[in-house]
């Protein structure tokens, strides 16, 4: 066998020894949650909706804003007015900002019959704009309930006017836990959406 042939195959049972041996020490990830929670729309187009209109005539929904404490995939669950934990063995399919956006927009275009876009799509926003700050998605422990606050603020589309009003909805938990959030929360938050959808309707 020439020596080149044998070089080679020396380099590669050396290379195969060295994986097996570091086999043991590769992780490929953390242990996954037991549930990954999400909210849905109560609201929904139909299959097969087209929707169409004037630039001006579009609701454009940003993502909001949210406080450090709840722009986790974790559950947020206040404890008091200054502490916060979260639920053990769950994790939010997405943080609680691009949930709620998506569910309010959806539920705008159900129930307002508007064409709603997302703005990191359609950089040129010419119509409406609505913009806010989630200011609670999660749990209150003190009082066993779901809470969903927005603040929202609505944008003229010539930018000179701007609406601004809180919308909150709470709904009861009999236990705290990765069974007991999301539906509770997401009923909140349809809740918030729904009263959103009225406002922006009102001349």
């Amino acid at each position: 066998m020439p020596a080149g042939s044998v070089t080679r195959r020396m380099f590669s049972l050396a290379a195969v020894g060295l994986l097996l041996a570091t086999t043991g020490c590769v992780k490929l990830g953390s242990k996954p949650p037991e549930k990954l929670l999400g909210i849905e729309s109560q609201a929904r187009l139909a299959p097969g909706t087209t929707q169409s209109g004037a630039p001006l005539s579009a609701l454009f929904v940003e993502i909001p804003g949210v406080p450090k404490a709840i722009d986790t995939q974790r559950v947020a669950v206040r404890t008091d007015p200054n502490s916060y934990a979260y639920v053990k063995k769950a994790l939010w399919v997405d943080t609680p900002a691009r949930q709620f956006q998506a569910l309010l927009s959806e539920t705008l275009a159900a129930k307002t019959g508007r064409l709603v876009l997302d703005p990191s799509q359609y950089p040129a926003q010419v119509g409406q704009v609505l913009h806010g700050d989630l200011v609670e998605f999660g749990v209150d422990a003190r009082s066993a309930r779901a809470v969903v606050t927005f603040d929202a603020s609505l944008l003229a589309p010539d930018g000179k006017t701007v609406r601004r009003q809180r919308f909150s909805a709470s709904r009861p938990l009999r236990e705290i836990d990765e069974n007991s959030v999301a539906p509770a929360i997401s009923d909140a938050a349809n809740e918030v959406a729904a009263g959103i959808a009225e406002w922006i309707a009102q001349p």
